[in-house]
């Protein structure tokens, strides 16, 4: 019996080879789009689950509210981690990391420079799971200057992982010993680190200071303990160990400074959400987003349905042609169950064939999505465990979903009915067709105005006036290299003919360094007019290298000494200081733990905001010093051979320091780098969304193509009456194209509600235009009149005379 369905189902889709054809392909292109996105998804979600004890690892965040300033930070206090660890019996274990950035390591004559360095607590080892290859776990970081260092690190710089026991030279000046390596950090992580130095080493570790936010911090929480319970112990906690120190610094208890609305709030997060649902200041490294995750899986559905409403439509629409057939069978004595198992077997053949050629493009279309997505998938031994059982469930319910309505729908036809022709035909009276064409549709729809404001705001970012100039600015990294010489490496470099200026800092808009700190408008340090803001060290070429504009005061000036206690403040910086006027006033700064020495900086000028953060963020209070900051060295460029410069460059880089690896950016690269995951989403927006319609497209042209085969009589008497071309086109595309207009109506409010929210993201967005609306709907109706056309056209092209002989 069921050899007899295969081969009756392979007869009837050989017989209709274009529907098979139209099917296979477009449930084929679903389920590849869907693969890739699954594959994309699992790798999203599997982020530091390889930890043994994942479930159990929580990091502590630092939510703090000072000086008219509201920030959440990844990092706490130093003291906290041990705190923690005595206090409360929940907490098995606490460790902490401190990021450094880069160090110089010396390999033979050369210096490399290498950028995933982080200090750790000697637990690191067993909290998390970093398994070694070499080294004692337990000890490996309980003593200054020892360093653990990953397998691909130790292969690097030795040509092997036997090496505890050797020494790395760091920055020319201090050589660490290997006490250990580990295995390769897997990918799907939020911790980024080829060296693991021990935190003892790090004097800053040592300090008592609670206002302070620097490390880092994760607790092993005993099992059977609950997180939530731990959290309603913080509050106690920092009052206990912040109120002395408020007291010594600012002169007010910790009851008194949370009545001025300030306050220090600790929460944690579970390290398996950190990855897509974590976005702090201070975070180990750029985390993904849960949205991303949800869209995409919203796609995944979306494709998916609308490959399974093609299948649907178009077996509906042809069940006239098979209505005979069904008669014939049940006059025969076939039973129902058996008619529904054959057309459920076609179903499931042709979703067999579609999904070995989704796998065949999702193979192959892989590289592409890795590149557009920054992602390095691959279908290895791993995925096929979940994926093989994943390709028969997909087969089996796709099938049986897909075909369920075609199969009860042909099968509960009447004999006595079909074989008088008293059963309908055509595209009018399918209430359900009309529905799964304009759910296709609605779906389209909705993806089009999705791409078009992804585009619009993308561009909006690209081109939107930052308060600076980024435009050929060369970014000379790490000038840390060059020791002393990096000043004199600055004037070289000004003498080129092709440099406007350059500027001798790493505090720039595009780059990581951050310095937050507390300035007070008087020498009491009183807390009521306190600034939360941000500090940078600059030079007296920034303003102008930058293009910042001022708008009151004056630059910083090297003939000017008193300048080395002078201070340029930003807009948001002013404004929260509330003053009428704030040049020549004096802003104070603690310069130890007990506030026993402040230093004063006078205002000299206000310089006009510009986004030194991403648009996602409202520009917060900014103020520069003068000060010393080898970071990198910024460049404005006036040649337009600009790869002629970067030689340039280089040589006088070589010249000073030959050992060193130079190392070099342009900083309207490294603006457009902060925005690249919407540029991934934005491209793949665009491809996924050209392809559900691609496969919507499919489904109408198949039913186009039914519709006008069972209204040839009506056509040929139309055409012998007199009946044009161009009136034949327009009633055949009618029907349709009223259901694209009815998808527009739901697809719109959907869409601009979806993606209303999406921009909320932004402090700086573009709004929804009506155009953006106005232009997905006109484009969904000229994309369906033009593939129903083809069709159209050609039968009211057809001889009226072939037409109704065939009657």
């Amino acid at each position: 019996m069921f050899r007899n369905y295969i081969k009756t189902a392979f007869r009837s889709l050989k017989k209709n080879k274009g529907f098979t054809l139209i099917n296979v392909l477009g449930l084929a292109l679903g389920l590849a789009i869907c693969l890739l996105i699954v594959f994309y998804v699992i790798d999203e979600m599997s982020y530091d689950r390889y930890n043994l004890n994942a479930d159990r690892i929580y990091r502590v965040n630092n939510d703090i509210k000072f000086g008219g300033s509201e920030n959440s930070y990844a990092v706490a206090p130093a003291p906290m981690a041990a705190a923690l660890q005595a206090e409360f019996p929940e907490v098995e274990k606490a460790v902490r990391f401190r990021q450094n950035g880069s160090f110089r390591v010396k390999k033979g004559n050369q210096d490399i420079q290498e950028h995933h360095f982080i200090y750790a607590d000697p637990d690191v080892f067993s909290v998390f799971t970093f398994p070694m290859l070499s080294g004692d776990p337990n000890t490996a970081l309980k003593d200054p200057k020892a360093v653990v260092i990953t397998e691909r690190m130790a292969n690097k710089y030795f040509n092997s992982t036997n090496v505890v026991g050797k020494t790395l030279l760091l920055d020319d000046t201090v050589n660490f010993k290997i006490t250990g390596v580990i295995k390769d950090i897997p990918k799907q992580s939020h911790i980024n680190a080829d060296f693991f130095i021990s935190m003892i080493t790090l004097a800053e570790s040592k300090e008592p200071s609670w206002l302070n936010n620097n490390f880092q911090t994760y607790i092993l929480l005993k099992p059977g303990s609950d997180v939530k319970v731990l959290e309603s112990k913080f509050p106690k906690m920092v009052k206990e160990h912040v109120d002395p120190q408020l007291q010594n610094v600012i002169h007010m208890s910790y009851d008194d400074f949370t009545k001025t609305g300030s306050y220090f709030k600790l929460s944690t997060i579970a390290l398996k959400r950190i990855h897509l649902e974590s976005n702090m200041q201070a975070e180990l490294g750029p985390n993904g987003n849960i949205r991303y995750v949800y869209i995409f899986l919203a796609i995944a559905l979306f494709i998916l349905l609308i490959a399974c409403v093609n299948f649907m439509n178009l077996s509906t629409a042809r069940s006239a042609n098979r209505a005979r057939e069904v008669g014939v069978r049940k006059v025969l004595g076939s039973a129902r169950k058996h008619l529904i198992a054959q057309f459920l077997a076609e179903s499931i053949m042709v979703t067999m064939v579609s999904t070995i050629i989704a796998l065949i493009i999702a193979w192959g279309l892989l590289p592409i999505f890795n590149q557009m997505a920054g992602k390095e998938l691959s279908i290895s031994m791993q995925s096929l465990v979940w994926l093989v059982p994943a390709v028969i469930a997909i087969i089996l319910v796709i099938g049986c979903l897909a075909g369920s309505y075609p199969a009860f729908f042909l099968s509960g036809f009447q004999p006595i009915e079909v074989l008088k022709g008293k059963l309908a035909a055509g595209f009018k009276g399918g209430f359900l067709r009309s529905f799964l064409v304009v759910f296709q549709f609605s779906i389209s729809i909705f993806l089009i105005i999705g791409t078009l404001v992804i585009y619009n705001q993308l561009k909006y970012i690209q081109n939107k006036d930052l308060g600076y100039n980024r435009s050929h600015i060369l970014v000379v990294k790490n000038l840390y290299a060059l020791g002393n010489q990096a000043k004199t490496f600055k004037d070289e470099i000004k003498q080129m003919p092709e440099v406007a200026n350059a500027t001798l800092t790493g505090y720039t808009p595009t780059m990581d360094y951050r310095n937050s700190n507390s300035l007070f408008q008087t020498a009491t340090l009183d807390v009521k007019n306190a600034l939360n803001t941000q500090m940078w060290y600059v030079d007296e070429d920034y303003v102008n290298t930058l293009d910042i504009k001022m708008i009151k005061g004056r630059n910083f000036s090297k003939q000017m000494l008193t300048d080395s206690l002078a201070m340029i403040i930003n807009e948001s910086a002013a404004k929260k200081l509330g003053l009428a006027d704030p040049l020549d006033k004096t802003l104070y700064m603690p310069l130890d733990q007990q506030a026993k020495h402040v230093k004063g900086y006078h205002i000299i000028g206000i310089m006009k905001d510009f986004n030194f953060n991403t648009l996602r963020e409202n520009v917060s209070s900014l103020t520069m010093v003068l000060g010393e900051e080898r970071g990198a060295l910024s460049i404005r460029v006036k040649s337009a051979d600009m790869p002629a410069f970067v030689s340039r460059v280089e040589k006088q880089w070589k010249s000073i320091n030959p050992n060193q690896q130079f190392e070099y950016s342009f900083m309207d690269e490294d603006f457009d780098a902060t925005y690249r995951t919407e540029q991934r989403m934005g491209k793949i927006f665009v491809s996924f969304t050209s392809l559900a319609i691609i496969i919507a497209c499919l489904g109408l042209f198949g039913l186009a193509a039914y519709a006008a085969e069972q209204r040839t009589k009506e056509i040929g008497i139309r055409k012998v009456l007199g009946a044009g071309v161009s009136s034949i086109v327009a009633m055949l595309s009618l029907d349709f194209i009223k259901l694209v207009l009815i998808s527009i109506v739901i697809a719109a409010p959907l869409a601009w509600f979806a993606m209303h929210q999406w921009l909320q993201g932004y402090a700086y967005r573009q709004n929804i235009q009506w155009w953006v609306i106005a232009l997905a709907g006109v484009g969904a109706i000229v994309i369906a009149f033009v593939t129903i056309s083809f069709q159209s056209i050609k039968a009211a092209l057809i001889n009226p005379v072939k037409s109704l002989r065939s009657e």
